[in-house]
């Protein structure tokens, strides 16, 4: 008998480094948001990360100009086309 509430092919929903950055409106390009990444400008949960395609979950706490920003991804809403 299965757990229904572990269903392994459910994504878990997600937001990138960088992608975030923008979303929240703390860098304006992506290219900023890369520079400052690989620079050590920014860390996730704590520690320095500079994988700007780091997978955030809700949870994540992205530290960034002193200021600590929960991760919550149904609040940024759909990614911008």
């Amino acid at each position: 008998m299965s757990d229904s509430s572990t269903q392994p092919n459910t994504p878990v929903p997600m937001v990138r480094l960088d992608d975030f950055l923008k979303r929240e409106g703390l860098v304006g390009t992506g290219g900023e948001a890369k520079v400052l990444i690989q620079a050590g400008e920014v860390i996730v949960n704590g520690e320095v990360d500079t994988r700007r395609r780091k997978q955030l979950h809700d949870g994540d706490v992205v530290t960034f100009n002193g200021e600590d920003i929960p991760v919550d991804v149904a609040s940024l809403g759909d990614p911008p086309m």
